[in-house]
């Protein structure tokens, strides 16, 4: 293999920034894994389930986030950097199969493939995509650190069963998650600040709105296989017509508001890589849960539309909302400094609902629901009419 300088790997600094058809391309693996997390949630509507759909979730978004943060900077369109997008799309496809059997038999291909995507692109960025004494090549190589003592823990976790296991994997999350916080802090290498890295606004916060809408996208085919295999009585038909208007709210809220006012922010932050640590890399999970419990209790619904829900189902179904409306308002405090109360007012309200559910059927509670992501939704459209005067619409949320 030819020797090539990190300058035949980076995107062009000149150039527009754009997702490329491999980036969609690669997105499409996560389709599929967002689908096993909410069937597996679905089939195990306990503690537990929820506990280990909760974990394969974080595992799954940090796989993604490292490659979004790898190709915000590296080209895409390079040959190499091409073959190793493929290379990781295959592991996350084995990762995703595995994702119903996690926590079986198919622990060691779940944590393997995970530690192998993870290892293996710091390696190459490493070792291919940065030159000898430079900082590329430092940070990448303290990342790659973290990961290989993570990777120790997933993999010791997969060989062992129960309890020990959970115990395992959990400390395994905490190194991966908790490693960004310290700036990957390794005792016998300098500090890196954190603005060694360098995010390209645009491409970057496009990168994470295309994942939204890839949870969005699993809602919606959740709601039509769902709906397409049961009677279409007059309460299902409603059922899923709640549904797709609730999936379409929750496009609504973020991508009229919070979408536009995180990436203002973050073009105009002078502390950029902090805030797309924060605001993107941490909270934006928070909103993939909410779309992803909603979409589990749509299904719920729709299954059910007459039914009084039991404890664990109303969970679902109210916490889907909630969760979704908190963690936009975290994701405002973070970039403004300033408190949704529309937002957290609105959580508040799909908790009030819950009590409904004890004596009436899963369709109330529903369009309850739907009631209150509505009214948000009109809510912030006063407020923006009142500070624009009605001449221009600045979005805010």
């Amino acid at each position: 293999m030819p020797n090539l300088s990190r300058d035949e790997l980076v995107r062009d600094a000149d150039s527009e920034p754009r997702t490329t058809t491999l980036e969609l391309f690669y997105d499409l693996v996560f389709v599929f894994a967002i689908t096993q997390i909410s069937h597996l949630l679905l089939d195990k509507l306990t503690w537990q389930g929820a506990g280990q759909a909760a974990l394969i979730l974080l595992v799954v978004w940090w796989s993604w986030n490292y490659t979004t943060w790898v190709t915000n900077e590296l080209d895409p369109e390079s040959v190499l950097v091409r073959l190793l997008l493929i290379v990781l799309m295959l592991a996350s496809m084995l990762m995703a199969i595995a994702i119903p059997d996690a926590f079986g038999e198919r622990a060691l291909m779940f944590a393997g493939s995970y530690v192998a995507i993870q290892v293996g692109r710091h390696l190459f960025l490493t070792f291919v995509a940065a030159d000898r004494g430079t900082i590329e090549r430092e940070r990448a190589a303290v990342i790659l650190t973290w990961f290989v003592a993570a990777g120790f823990l997933w993999l010791a976790g997969a060989l062992v069963d129960g309890p020990a296991r959970a115990a395992l994997w959990l400390a395994a999350l905490a190194l991966d998650y908790g490693a960004p916080l310290v700036t990957y802090w390794v005792p016998w290498r300098p500090r890196i600040d954190p603005e060694a890295w360098d995010v390209g606004t645009e491409h970057f916060a496009e990168r994470f709105q295309l994942f939204i809408i890839i949870a969005l996208g699993e809602s919606i085919v959740v709601t039509g296989a769902t709906t397409s295999q049961l009677e279409l009585t007059p309460a299902r038909v409603i059922a899923f017509a709640i549904a797709f208007l609730g999936t379409a709210a929750l496009w609504w809220l973020y991508f009229d508001f919070v979408a536009t006012l995180a990436e203002r922010a973050l073009e105009r932050a002078e502390r950029r890589t902090l805030l797309a640590r924060d605001a993107y890399t941490y909270l934006h999970i928070a909103i993939i849960a909410g779309i992803l419990l909603s979409a589990v209790g749509d299904e719920i619904v729709i299954a059910h539309p007459t039914d009084e829900l039991s404890a664990a189902e109303l969970a679902v179904v109210v916490g889907g909302p909630a969760v979704y409306l908190l963690a936009q308002a975290a994701v405002r405090l973070r970039v403004t400094g300033k408190i949704s109360l529309r937002r957290i007012g609105g959580a508040l309200a799909c908790f009030l609902i819950a009590p409904t559910g004890a004596f009436a059927p899963a369709l109330v509670v529903a369009g309850a629901l739907l009631a209150v992501l509505i009214g948000v939704i009109v809510a912030d459209q006063v407020v923006v009419a009142r500070r624009t005067g009605g001449r221009t619409r600045a979005r805010t949320a």
